[in-house]
């Protein structure tokens, strides 16, 4: 067995290999602190060319014993992945994915397994870790090492492999990954951070990793493992080469540069099954290599065009955004809606607000949380012009919904503030590029046109990388076509103070920072023009909240007298909440009840119940109440709700009494003020009281 322990940004990690998953490609533990993992690589022998494409799969899951815990449910042992480990399974997918060989088409699977699990060493990085390290160090073709890292920033401090703390306070919080050369993928989230602190963390981070790369490289010399011969397939004839593109070019030409996405694809395809058809015929039995000249052509036609002319096909500059439009408020029925057009692509989003009790409850390593913030995308195959089944959301929906909502988070108002559960749902009506972009965008006008009191609009850009025949352009609010001709995906979203989320993947490796750094500043100039357009459609949050939301009010009750409120078997909070049509929560750590029903004057009505029960009567009002026993030297009497005073025989007439009886009796309905409470105990008086107008009594 191999083990070496590698200092990364001051936190110590320890690699092992040789002894467990022996019969895995390659395979590594990876331990910090608490934690352990395993990451496991193997790829079929034989390459399965009839799919087209590399068939990676890459899974991270999470042992729920890492935690000391049974799994919850009726089934009790792991089953489906949970959303974090689909998100962790794409973070280590985009890190390692762009470095294998173009060639190698065997099917291969990746999987990190958490085998023990510690609050200030997260399993992410490490994962990253892991599966590279075991490419590394395996046959597989793949050109590495790639280190992953989690860094943030708290206050002016940046630091590499967060404790719990460290992460639950930072400013800026990202997950990156680098190969030695530049920057791989990058994913995270921030409170408005500027540009240059960004930059500064993909510097720290990539410093940081290092000592990874000389330990893995040492491991892979030491090894001297032969990696798999992964040959390029023979390239066509000249001849032929020469001869389709002839023919073909100008004519594709024509076809992409049709302005509309489906007008495009149709011109396209047409272009492509015609002279597919007529060189099969001309070259028999090389079907492939038709396609692959075909496919080539496309690919290269856009690109020397967008290189050749400053332009892209759809006309635009590289520094343009599309045309925006949008509306607010179309939806009668709901919270709050929005549709948000970005050229050719559409979101339509609704706002629904709840109480606190649709607070989303997950379960993690970490234990219980509840979410009250929960944004839900979804890509419908109608939007694409495509059909497909209709089933639950994939890999790719629930990553495309976290950045959105990471996007939002940090403009939501405090919890002690605005104390409601807030759901987005983004249904993509048309897409043609950026569509998580026009879910942030019209995630933010939803949000203002419900009433929530947000810090600041939000809106988000996808920005695109063309690096061709030496030379390399960024482009803004890249559409369908340049996304999958293209270089580089990096979606930016923020206010036009500060980024709040980030997201970059690239198909070409590593990534120099100075691409990066062009990138922000473009990325913030369509920021803040894509702002201007949204304040179009609504320039600030509407003053209340729909009048179809829920009403929220609270107050809070001393802690001794929560059983009052609830009653036996909860009777008396019952009783109010049916006699109010309201629903009640109360929080027994703190005395806080919050009240939740449809309109103010329900909440109210219960208020007041609540107050008469167990608040606490004021000095100087006087109130209604009932007699409840009588005694040598005064009347006790029930009041304001379930308060029970003492009226002394002294505070029963204006003159002398003799017997408490000869003024009052059990059952009788007499009016009292209150003189003074001592220590729970309440001093009343009738005497006072007797003068009283209906318009002076608090009940």
């Amino acid at each position: 067995m191999k083990s070496t322990t590698i200092e990364i940004g001051g936190k110590s990690v320890t690699f092992e290999h040789g002894e467990i998953a022996r019969q895995a490609d390659g395979a590594v533990i990876v331990k910090q602190g608490g934690t352990v993992l395993l990451a496991t690589v193997v790829a079929a022998d034989k390459a399965n060319e009839s799919l087209g494409f590399f068939p990676l799969t890459v899974e991270y899951r999470e042992k729920s014993a890492a935690a000391g815990k049974i799994p919850g449910g009726f089934i009790k042992r792991e089953t489906r992945p949970q959303d974090r480990e689909i998100l962790a399974s794409r973070l280590i997918d985009r890190s390692v994915r762009p470095l294998f060989p173009k060639a190698f088409l065997c099917e291969t699977q990746v999987m990190v397994t958490v085998f023990s699990y510690d609050d200030d060493a997260n399993p992410e990085p490490l994962a990253i870790m892991g599966a590279a390290a075991a490419l590394h160090i395996s046959d597989i073709p793949w050109a590495g090492p790639v280190c992953g890292v989690h860094i943030v920033k708290n206050g002016d401090s940046y630091s590499v492999l967060p404790t719990r703390q460290e992460r639950e306070t930072a400013q800026l919080d990202l997950m990156i990954s680098c190969g030695k050369e530049g920057l791989i993928m990058a994913e995270g989230l921030a409170e408005e951070a500027q540009e240059s602190d960004v930059l500064t963390a993909l510097e720290k981070a990539q410093q940081a990793m290092q000592p990874f790369f000389d330990m893995v490289d040492a491991w892979q010399k030491e090894a001297n493992v032969e990696k798999r011969i992964c040959e390029e397939p023979e390239k066509p004839a000249q001849e032929m080469q020469d001869d389709i593109i002839g023919a073909v070019k100008e004519e594709l030409l024509e076809a992409v540069l049709t302005k509309e996405k489906k007008k495009r694809s149709k011109n396209i395809k047409k272009v492509l099954s015609a002279h597919s058809e007529a060189f099969n015929e001309k070259y028999p039995e090389q079907e492939k290599d038709v396609a692959k000249i075909l496919d080539d052509l496309h690919y290269n036609l856009v690109r020397d065009y967008m290189i050749n002319e400053k332009k892209r096909i759809d006309g635009r500059d590289f520094a343009s955004i599309r045309a925006i439009t949008g509306k607010v408020g179309w939806l009668p029925n709901v919270h709050g809606s929005s549709i948000f057009t970005r050229g050719e692509t559409q979101a339509l989003v609704s706002c629904t607000l709840g109480t606190p009790d649709d607070q989303q409850l997950v379960e993690s390593l970490a234990g219980e949380r509840r979410e009250r913030f929960l944004l839900h995308y979804n890509f419908p195959s109608y939007s694409v012009g495509e059909v497909r089944p209709l089933r639950g959301p994939g890999r790719r929906e629930i990553g495309h919904g976290n950045l959105a909502l990471r996007a939002l988070t940090n403009i939501l108002p405090a919890q002690k503030e605005f104390v409601y559960t807030v759901r987005l749902v983004s249904d993509i009506s048309e897409s043609n590029g950026s569509s998580s972009m026009a879910t942030v965008c019209g995630g933010c006008l939803a949000l203002m046109d419900a009433g929530v009191p947000i810090s600041k609009p939000v809106a988000g850009i996808a920005m695109g990388l063309i690096q061709h025949n030496g030379e390399t352009v960024v482009i803004s609010d890249i559409m369908g076509d340049e996304d999958h001709l293209g270089d580089m995906d990096f979606k930016v979203t923020g206010s036009k103070e500060g980024i709040t989320a980030l997201q970059l993947d690239n198909k070409i490796g590593s990534l120099p920072f100075s691409i990066l750094e062009k990138a922000l500043q473009q990325a913030k100039d369509g920021r803040v023009h894509i702002l201007d357009e949204m304040a179009k459609i609504l320039s600030e949050t509407r003053g209340d909240l729909s009048d179809l939301a829920p009403r929220i009010v609270s107050t809070t009750i001393r802690k001794d007298r929560i059983r009052s409120l609830i009653g036996p078997g909860g009777k008396n909070v019952q009783s109010i909440q049916e006699a109010c049509n309201v629903n009640i929560n109360i929080n027994s750590d703190n005395g806080e009840v919050q009240v939740y029903a449809t309109n103010m004057q329900d909440c109210q009505k219960a208020l007041k119940k609540i107050d008469e029960m167990v608040g606490d009567p004021e000095v100087g009002k006087i109130y209604r109440g009932k007699v409840t026993s009588v005694k040598d030297f005064g009347a006790f009497v029930k009041f304001f709700g379930e308060q029970e005073g003492l009226v002394h025989i002294s505070e029963l007439e204006k003159g002398r009494v003799q017997k408490v009886r000869d003024v009052v009796n059990e059952g009788d309905a007499i009016i009292v003020k209150v003189l003074g409470i001592d220590r729970g105990k309440i001093k009343l008086s009738r005497r006072e009281a007797l003068d009283a107008k209906e318009s002076d009594l608090a009940n």
